[in-house]
């Protein structure tokens, strides 16, 4: 799951991980209900939903986008788990970890490694 303020960055980090990461269910959700600069609780939560895994990873970029994904994670059957780590790093490595099938232990320690909020 990528969460951006911006159509433009989670657009761009999602294909990004795609040349990686093929096999790996991701989506995204970026800007107003308007197409402004910001998050929409309605799109964020129609991502998750609409992705195919029931173990989600989930980056964002700012703070809005990020309490967001926490009502999500309170409200959803599905596991998402939240690291804060840069949006683009931490989305990338997971996904081409998720891609080689890498054991979630693993990719949770490296993710740690790189946690700078």
């Amino acid at each position: 799951m990528i969460i951006s303020h911006s159509a433009d960055v989670a657009y761009g980090i999602h294909q990004i991980i795609q040349e990686v990461a093929r096999d790996v269910a991701i989506t995204h959700a970026s800007g107003t209900d308007d197409g402004e600069i910001g998050t929409s609780f309605e799109k964020v939560s129609t991502a998750f939903e609409t992705n195919e895994a029931d173990y989600l990873y989930a980056f964002y970029d700012l703070g809005s986008a990020k309490m967001n994904i926490e009502t999500i994670m309170e409200i959803s059957d599905k596991e998402i788990l939240l690291f804060d780590v840069p949006i683009l790093e931490g989305a990338y490595v997971t996904a081409a970890q998720l891609q080689m099938d890498e054991n979630i232990d693993v990719i949770n320690k490296n993710l740690e490694t790189i946690i700078v909020k």
